[in-house]
């Protein structure tokens, strides 16, 4: 039999694929009118919450009331635990929080994968050390099954997990590789959604000869039927990649995680399975939240974090992501947290066989070698050259 034989010819085959690509473009059209619709509604109804608060506020008060924004916020907290690194991560984190925000009154949530759905055949559990860690911390260890990512993009448990949140009540999601380093009495508006801006320019990665940034990232905000031009940040060049609302999705918080993660899910969901031809040259694994979290905080009338969250990847906490990293560009006072922590017998005996841990704090590699290659001398602007100096010294210790 000819190898041809049986299958489609060209103009079949071609016919076929154009059929599939108008209805996906129809599919596009069909999301972008109804989210156009819901924006529109959206809007009208902020309008008139705005309308009636400022009528609230024409009225006499029997009692001063300080503005919203200058007293402390009440919220909660989600990371994520899973059996390995991210139960270890998870447990420093715990510990940090008590350490130095010991006046914070909200949940922490710690979201636990099961070995199930989209985790099917991992153990992902978290072991019984570090659970005991966990909730002597005080942390609420809940189980989800991730329905959508799991092993393919283990990155995506920060979309599924935040269904585990108290809805309707204000949140932040941590990436369990973060410090906190003060405390966490943040004078926030959670109604304007917002997210890290501890970020480089990593995507899109435009081709040479098109399309580029502006065509890339409007696309997106066309597709689901959102005001590019608003989410500009027109003090930047155009082309030039931070001019476009992008960000790290280390933290972000928001009103309500019922409502940001269904729309997280929704949105991550049809860029991850109909790109679009804006995005036929790009990489979606590792981005896709990234690219994602921008449109999903736009959605809902957030944008760029303002001042009062400058702590964040500041002097309240430290997204360190891993121990070499810590060490290298991480701050003194973060470090001699990192290791009062980790010297805890507890939390030692749970980083056991952890060849970071070993190597930088209880060999002190981190201290006496790792340290002084940067301390003092400006950092390389991009990651990725701080990780070939320490692959180079051999201290580096991911994958």
């Amino acid at each position: 039999m000819a190898a041809d034989e049986g299958k489609p010819g060209k103009g079949a085959s071609d016919a076929a694929r154009m059929a599939r690509q108008a209805e996906n473009k129809a599919r596009r059209e069909a999301r972008r009118a109804e989210r156009q619709q819901e924006r529109a509604a959206e809007k009208s109804a902020r309008q008139i919450r705005r309308r009636e608060e400022k009528g609230r506020a024409a009225q006499p008060e029997t009692r001063a009331v300080s503005p919203a924004t200058t007293q402390p916020a009440a919220f909660n907290i989600l990371i994520l635990g899973q059996r390995g690194r991210l139960e270890r991560e998870a447990a420093i984190f715990a510990a940090s929080l008590r350490r130095n925000a010991p006046d914070w009154q909200g949940q922490l949530i710690v979201a636990e994968p099961q070995p199930e759905g989209a985790w099917q055949g991992v153990a992902t559990r978290i072991q019984p050390p570090a659970r005991e860690v966990l909730e002597s911390l005080g942390a609420q260890i809940l189980p989800f099954t991730a329905r959508h990512f799991g092993r393919a993009y283990p990155y995506g448990n920060k979309i599924e997990a935040l269904a585990l949140l108290p809805p309707g009540q204000p949140f932040i999601f941590f990436d369990s590789d973060t410090l906190v380093t003060g405390a966490l009495d943040l004078a926030v508006d959670f109604d304007r959604p917002t997210a890290s801006m501890q970020r480089e320019g990593s995507w899109p990665e435009p081709p040479p000869y098109g399309p580029g940034y502006a065509q890339i990232w409007r696309s997106l905000y066309d597709r689901f039927g959102l005001d590019f031009e608003s989410s500009l940040d027109l003090s930047q060049p155009d082309e030039h990649w931070e001019r476009y609302l992008y960000f790290n999705a280390g933290w972000f918080l928001g009103p309500d995680p019922a409502v940001f993660g269904q729309r997280f899910l929704e949105y991550a969901l049809a860029v991850r399975d109909d790109p679009g031809d804006a995005l036929a040259c790009q990489s979606l694994d590792p981005w896709l939240d990234q690219v994602v979290l921008p449109l999903v905080v736009h959605s809902l009338g957030g944008g760029r974090p303002g001042p009062e969250l400058a702590g964040l990847d500041g002097d309240l906490t430290c997204h360190y992501r891993n121990l070499s990293l810590l060490y290298a560009r991480g701050s003194d006072q973060a470090i001699e947290i990192f290791e009062e922590i980790a010297a805890i017998p507890e939390i030692s005996r749970i980083m056991q066989g952890d060849n970071a841990y070993d190597a930088l704090f209880r060999q002190r590699a981190g201290r006496d070698r790792l340290r002084p290659m940067f301390q003092g001398k400006r950092l390389p602007s991009r990651e990725q050259v701080i990780r070939q100096m320490l692959r180079r010294e051999n201290l580096w210790f991911r994958r």
